[in-house]
């Protein structure tokens, strides 16, 4: 896991998150999760520098439209945002999940 990683996995594991249970390094498919919410059904991806290169972005979508396509909603974060407040971070994905 990298550092942004590990930092919001201190905010999800043990149902820290309004009693929402997160995996971490979940397979799906032929994918890896960073960490997933069966509750929701919610794939969060902690998107860090290697996400702006030449077609990942591409990559990204494609992987994105197969997880929708198996009833997985995807969210997606800047690794900056969970190292400038992971606080915000974590609310942010319990509003996600609580719209």
């Amino acid at each position: 896991m990298t550092p942004p990683e590990v930092l919001l996995w201190t905010h999800l594991r043990g149902k820290s998150l309004d009693g929402l249970k997160f995996r971490r390094q979940h397979p799906v498919g032929r994918y890896v999760l960073d960490f997933y919410c069966p509750e929701a059904k919610l794939a969060v991806e902690i998107d860090g520098e290697g996400h702006a290169h030449a077609g990942q972005g591409e990559r990204d979508e494609r992987r994105d439209d197969w997880l929708r396509s198996q009833g997985v909603e995807v969210m997606r974060i800047a690794a900056a945002d969970v190292m400038r407040d992971v606080v915000e971070v974590a609310d942010g994905i319990l509003r996600f999940v609580r719209r």
